[in-house]
């Protein structure tokens, strides 16, 4: 079995040595994989226990929550099972130090689950706790990364509500309501400074706030605690209109350097976390080889289901690996240039020059038709790929240390995704299959299917059972949105004049460093 820790330098070895060690390792992306198979249905959430990354929970729409032990020799089936909640699972997240599993989803409900003591368990576990503050479904769940008893969760009735188990209620005081006008579809404390979170929503906002002035009484609060919006509104040479994606999901880097936004109907978005104006967008026009993907190739595209992707770089420190499922089936790793280095490559120019350019398929980010443009670069050439799905990847994550990227989707499989095909968990995993499934030509048995889904008219239990009722339905819904061109389908506009208004950028970037010590476009200070 190959161990990568007998491979790496030990902790006093420096960053490139690591890095020496492993590009040779990562130089073909992810070639092997194995599927896990527990669940039922469709796999909509992925999480992995923090620190050393020992458990992968996994929860879909089937009623069990798993847990899979990457401390085994050789992971294939799960460790153990929780009862899971009465809806489908959307957002699965660790406590601090993993005391903690929570889960939240369809049925407005969030599930607490207490971890000690698993191996004495013999049946599936029941949640210590339900939580039944929200009333409609739960989108997003994020841990203190220092307190068990404090998270936050986001539902789509625009409440992002904060627990704190210490006090003596365990319900959310209004002192602890944030609302926002709108449905809420992702928050994420800060990984480092703990009084910062960031949200996003329906609407396409991302704001950087902080608890401090989110939370507390109203005389307390200060403008729902935002202190930095980041520019996620764009624009279209020869397009009089701006489209305001929806952001489905929110996720910081380890460090807490940068912030990845997943836009439904557009491309994965980085940002600087000082910095209000996007450094990169991530895109799959080229091969990993650096060639043009042929035209008979479906490519990344995000236009039917939610998306969760994450920030890693197994047994690195620095995370500049990204990675983001697609609808064409298969996953994406972009490697990430460093920040700097991203900011310099960035254009940006008035509105004149850029109505002046003659490209008319190119796409800034801007704050008003008539304000500075932002065209972040474009990392058209993704690190690897990962196939071996047969339908839309919805949730993408790295494992910590071990090098392993976990995908899940519409599938009720999971698929673990390795460099290699032995690692100190796994054993004689398998060559992933390069060829990606077709959608047929002829769409009306998935039309029918589509159909009768909608009218909750299935002929028999057996065709519940069937993955394939649920792979039909979702070709029917890829030929019908898979296409949607963002500046049609998410066209903004607004209330009143402040469509020609802008965001002082530079000031807001000032003032955000100002309050917490940091430059824009700068790693944050060390802790």
């Amino acid at each position: 079995m190959f161990d990568l820790s007998l491979a790496l330098p030990t902790a006093s070895g420096t960053g490139m040595r690591r890095r020496d060690v492993l590009d040779p390792i990562l130089r073909n992306g992810f070639p092997y994989s194995r599927r896990l198979s527990a669940h039922n249905y469709c796999v909509n959430a992925l999480a992995f226990s923090s620190g050393e990354g020992r458990f992968l929970a996994s929860g879909g729409d089937d009623p069990h929550i798993n847990l899979w032990d990457f401390h085994q020799e050789d992971v294939k089936s799960p460790f153990r099972s929780f009862v899971g909640p009465s809806g489908n699972v959307l957002s699965l997240a660790f406590s601090a130090t993993n005391r903690f599993l929570f889960s939240g989803g369809t049925d407005k409900t969030v599930l607490k689950y207490d971890t000690t003591h698993l191996e004495a368990l013999n049946n599936a576990k029941s949640p210590s706790h339900v939580y039944c503050d929200h009333s409609d479904s739960v989108r997003s769940i994020t841990c203190h990364p220092v307190q068990d008893e404090i998270f936050m969760t986001a539902g789509e009735d625009g409440n992002v509500y904060r627990y704190d188990e210490r006090s003596s209620s365990s319900r959310p005081r209004p002192s602890d309501t944030l609302q926002i006008p709108t449905e809420v579809t992702g928050v994420q404390y800060h990984p480092v400074m703990d009084h910062l979170f960031i949200t996003s929503d329906a609407r396409g906002n991302v704001c950087l706030r902080d608890e401090r002035m989110a939370f507390g009484p109203s005389t307390r609060r200060t403008n729902e605690g935002v202190v930095l919006v980041y520019n996620t509104k764009l624009t279209r040479q020869h397009v009089k209109h701006l489209s305001n994606p929806e952001s489905s999901s929110v996720v910081f880097d380890r460090e807490g350097n940068k912030l990845a936004v997943t836009m439904l109907h557009y491309l994965p978005t980085i940002y600087a976390v000082s910095d209000p104006n996007p450094v990169a967008v991530c895109s799959g026009k080229n091969l990993p080889n650096g060639s043009p993907v042929p035209s008979t190739e479906r490519t990344y595209s995000n236009s039917c289901t939610m998306k969760h992707g994450s920030f890693g770089h197994p047994a690195v420190n620095t995370d500049d690996l990204y990675c983001a499922g697609s609808d064409d089936f298969r996953g994406y790793i972009w490697k990430i240039p460093p920040i700097s280095k991203l900011t310099e490559l960035r254009t940006e120019m008035s509105a004149d020059e850029w109505e002046a350019q003659k490209s008319s398929s190119a796409v800034a980010f801007t704050t008003g038709r008539t304000m500075r443009k932002y065209v972040p670069l474009e990392i058209s050439t993704p690190f690897c790929r990962l196939n071996g799905h047969k339908s839309i990847v919805n949730t993408s994550v790295f494992h910590p240390h071990f090098l392993h990227v976990v995908t899940s989707g519409i599938e009720k499989d999971i698929l673990l995704h390795s460099p290699t095909q032995a690692s100190p968990c796994t054993s004689n995993l398998q060559p992933t299959p390069t060829q990606v499934r077709r959608l047929t030509e002829n769409g009306d048995e998935d039309r029918h299917t589509y159909s009768r889904a909608l009218a909750h008219s299935y002929p028999t239990n057996g065709e519940l059972e069937d993955e394939q009722t649920t792979l039909s339905m979702f070709d029917h819904i890829l030929r019908e949105e898979g296409e949607s061109d963002v500046f049609t389908v998410r066209r903004w506009s607004s209330d009143s004049s402040d469509e020609d208004e802008e965001t002082d950028s530079d000031s807001s970037s000032y003032d955000f460093g100002a309050r917490f010590g940091l430059v824009a476009s700068s790693s944050f200070p060390a802790f």
